[in-house]
């Protein structure tokens, strides 16, 4: 037999002909954009906060600076509306920028933008300004505007910060190595540096320097969001909600924190547990809501995906990769190719969806193309030094190999995580399709038996391999059993086929018989009846010297089932075959 389907990839789930159960890359679906610092050293931030005897000297409470302290932002905005429009202070435009400010810091760019744009247009343009319009660009995706405008800028330290993130989105390699000898070793730039790594996948790294900045500075809570991050990228799910829990002992009620305890739940246990975690949070306003919306449909294992993920697709990258997983899942395997297509992957588990997609795709068209891609993608995240010995760089190493068709080489890696997916489905069925191609028929049968999911069960790949499992296994009755338990179609005809040829290989030779009786009917062709004729030989030779075959596989009526079967024959040889059993017969009375 060929070789099989190959179902698993990234963890999702059945995939059609050539099924992957990636169960998210969905989780990875949450994103923190660590790019710049935001201390209150540069541009906006290093303005002196507004006194509340300037803005409001009849209110001696709450003052701005309150506002901001305690990181409301939303309370200081309105605070600060109220002050402009009640006439109270004549320094609108200082007020409009700390209103820019507090846009910005609830993640709500675009206000910002809009905002810096209105004091641009009415007082001299300021370099600040400037320099705060180019980093709400940057975080919207501007990234050629952000260029343009930072050029115009003296050299400071958040515009080099603010130039090294966008060499990184312009992929120019010599400009991020020049832009990185020119940072320096304060806690600023340190921190950019350690999210350039991060947003290459380069955790360890990233988690050094953030371990090394908390050594230094133990009131940097956030930070622990940052290293928990880490954690989270490299599947320690335990370990990055332990480091969590010290930011959100002081901050419970972070959007930001409260989402990746979600994400560590979701990993740790289902999305069931995982969104009551976020349920409180999901109208809480502007600040991570297409983040939340997003994780959302993966927690409900892609509820909504085709409402929440297409509006997503520019502002939440996973947003892409997860829709793309839907189609998946769903069958629609161009779909899924259409989306991919404009991704050039750059960190593992993008290359392994892209892997998955090109291998879906080349089973579908018969593409060698297609598969070679799938291929290429899925060995280069399997031999990486980073993943080789991660359990999805494991996964993406035995996928590589499936397609090879090198199965002896895919046990080896399966049989390496073996215990992480004891009870796992569709880790079964990719471990038995292996064990079946290299003749551990017993063990892939056991597999296969243990099988609950009916969508794999449905499968005219994992009929195929049971049917051969059970004919090697000694047990032929139960192959044929399978092919009766099908609907009539093309694929049945390839499994009796299948049954017919495995079944004389092994000497069952009754059911091969069958089987070969019931291709005869479909197609009178030579083969058939020349495989028809040699299994029913074949039977009573059994008979006549009481073989272990024939006391395990033998007709219920003996020879006259035999004869039954040459009967139905249009074959001329038949008729002749028939009267030399019956001659045969008739000298042992």
């Amino acid at each position: 037999m060929k070789s099989g389907t190959y179902v698993d990839i990234c963890r999702a789930s059945s995939i059609p002909v050539f099924q992957h159960k990636l169960k998210e890359l969905s989780a990875k679906a949450l994103l923190w954009k660590q790019i710049l610092s935001r201390g209150k050293n540069d541009s906006a931030h290093s303005r002196q906060v507004p006194s509340a005897t300037n803005l409001n000297s009849k209110k001696k409470s709450p003052s701005l600076e309150d506002f901001i302290i305690k990181r409301d932002y939303t309370g200081a905005r309105a605070f600060l509306e109220f002050s402009r429009d009640s006439g109270e202070d004549d320094k609108v435009i200082t007020i409009d920028q700390w209103i820019a400010f507090c846009y910005f810091h609830l993640g709500d760019y675009q206000r910002a933008l809009e905002l810096y744009r209105h004091i641009y247009n009415v007082e001299p343009a300021t370099d600040d300004i400037n320099l705060n319009t180019a980093v709400c660009m940057f975080y919207l995706g501007m990234y050629d505007d952000a260029q343009k405008l930072v050029e115009q800028i003296p050299n400071t330290p958040l515009k080099l910060r603010l130039m090294f993130h966008l060499a990184h989105k312009f992929n120019n390699e010599d400009q991020v190595m020049e832009l990185h000898d020119s940072l320096q070793d304060n806690d600023q730039d340190q921190l950019s540096v350690a999210s350039l790594h991060y947003l290459r996948a380069h955790y360890q790294e990233a988690i050094d320097i953030y371990k090394r900045l908390l050594l230094d500075n133990k009131d940097y809570a956030a930070v622990n969001v940052y290293l928990a991050l880490c954690f989270y990228k490299l599947d320690y799910y335990d370990m990055s909600q332990e480091v969590l829990e010290v930011y959100l002992n002081k901050y419970p009620d972070s959007t930001i924190a409260i989402n990746l305890k979600a994400c560590n739940r979701f990993r740790l246990f289902n999305g069931r547990v995982a969104e009551q975690e976020i349920k409180n949070i999901v109208d809480n306003g502007t600040f991570g809501v297409d983040l939340i919306k997003h994780n959302l449909v993966v927690f409900r294992n892609g509820e909504g995906a085709l409402q929440v993920f297409p509006g997503l697709l520019d502002i939440v990258p996973e947003a892409r990769l997860n829709l793309a997983i839907f189609y998946l899942k769903n069958g629609d395997v161009q779909e899924a190719h259409s989306l991919m297509k404009e991704i050039q992957p750059s960190v593992p588990h993008e290359y392994i969806l892209k892997g998955v997609v090109h291998a879906a795709l080349g089973q579908q068209l018969g593409s060698k193309e297609h598969i070679k891609t799938a291929q290429q993608s899925l060995h280069l995240v399997g031999s990486s030094a980073t993943e080789c010995d991660t359990i999805p760089g494991r996964q993406s190493m035995a996928s590589a190999f499936f397609l090879y068709g090198q199965f002896e080489e895919v046990l080896v890696y399966m049989n390496s995580i073996r215990s992480y997916f004891v009870n796992d489905d569709v880790f079964n069925y990719n471990l038995a399709q292996a064990k079946c191609a290299t003749g551990y028929y017993k063990e892939a049968e056991e597999l296969l038996m243990q099988i609950t999911d009916t969508d794999i069960k449905n499968q005219h790949t994992y009929c195929m391999v049971l049917a051969k499992c059970h004919i090697h296994s000694g047990r032929p009755e139960l192959a044929w059993n399978t092919f009766l338990a099908r609907d009539t179609n093309s694929e049945s005809f390839i499994l009796l086929q299948l049954i017919a040829n495995e079944c004389y290989k092994c000497e069952e030779f009754w059911v091969s018989a069958k089987a070969f009786d019931m291709l005869e009917k479909l197609d009178p062709s030579p083969e058939n009846w020349e495989g028809k004729r040699g299994a029913c030989a074949g039977v009573l030779y059994s008979l006549a010297y009481k073989t272990e075959k024939s006391e395990k596989g033998r007709p219920n009526n003996g020879v006259t089932d035999v004869i039954g079967l040459l009967r139905d024959s249009q074959n001329t040889q038949a008729e002749s075959m028939i009267k030399a059993i019956r001659k045969h017969m008739a000298s042992f009375k």
